[in-house]
């Protein structure tokens, strides 16, 4: 598990993140969402050790990421948004670099690459975006890491290499395993994420499980207007609207209806929730 407690973070004077505290546990692909600026990012590379906290902590497995032991960094991977180019076919680059990681199976390496239809023999230097991309994401996968910090890992790929993801993430993350991913493009991966984590500047406005959302929160697919809304959007025949739950009743959460209805009602929101 990953306990965060009263972590806070800045750049000079400028604050990111401020006083958050949340746990993050195994079993899960978490979507870390936020609008730009508000420390994704930041919290990823804090969480993988690449940045140390100004104040607060953050223990994996009882051990502080930013000391950066060997134990705990071949349990857990950041992949970036923007990977690396390597002048190395892939299969070659899995073999070599796979040792870095004490429980890398080159055999899942080559399957995922397969899944993602790459060449294991192609250069990775003379790919496309989208190929490179997919080539690290072969590769993440393939450590068997416990703990996944993944940052906007569907930028760059084209509409079948989303599904492709989707599906490469439960088929190939261990069971026990920890996934943060951090997105925009919430529609590319509603159908695989939960928990939610919402950030806001300097602040953590939601952290739950998609049962705890419905329980909290009512999504309305109807065409009748209710006087509660804490968001509205028309469509076609209707509209989504989200209010909150009085009536016990499940509904299904639409990832962007919650994100705009959080952002407009930030105190409502995080009073339901606590």
């Amino acid at each position: 598990m990953i306990s965060i407690k009263n972590l806070s973070f800045s750049y000079g004077s400028k604050p990111v993140l401020k006083n958050i505290s949340m746990d993050i546990k195994g079993g899960n692909i978490y979507g870390l969402l936020g609008e730009n600026g508000v420390g994704k990012t930041t919290l990823l590379t804090l969480l993988c050790g690449l940045k140390k906290p100004l104040s607060g902590t953050i223990e994996t497995d009882g051990r502080a990421p930013y000391d950066r032991q060997p134990s705990l960094l071949e349990e857990q991977f950041y992949l970036p948004d923007e990977v690396a180019p390597m002048h190395s076919k892939a299969d070659a680059f899995g073999r070599e670099t796979g040792r870095l990681w004490k429980k890398y199976d080159h055999v899942k390496y080559l399957n995922a690459l397969k899944d993602f239809e790459i060449d294991p023999f192609q250069w990775m230097d003379r790919m496309s975006a989208g190929q490179l991309k997919k080539t690290w994401i072969s590769f993440a996968l393939a450590c068997n890491a416990r703990h996944y910090f993944m940052d906007e890992p569907t930028n760059g790929l084209d509409i079948p290499s989303k599904s492709q993801f989707r599906s490469a993430i439960t088929k190939y993350t261990a069971e026990d395993a920890a996934v943060v991913i951090s997105t925009h493009q919430v529609r590319d991966l509603e159908e695989i994420i939960d928990p939610i984590i919402i950030l806001d500047k300097e602040d953590v406005l939601l952290c739950a499980s998609l049962q705890t959302i419905s329980e909290k929160l009512y999504f309305d697919y109807g065409s009748e207007i209710h006087p509660e809304a804490l968001y509205l959007e028309r469509t076609p025949g209707g509209a989504i609207q989200v209010y909150p739950n009085t009536s016990g009743e499940e509904s299904k959460v639409n990832m962007e209806a919650l994100f705009n209805a959080v952002h407009a009602h930030k105190d409502i929101v995080k009073a339901l929730f606590q």
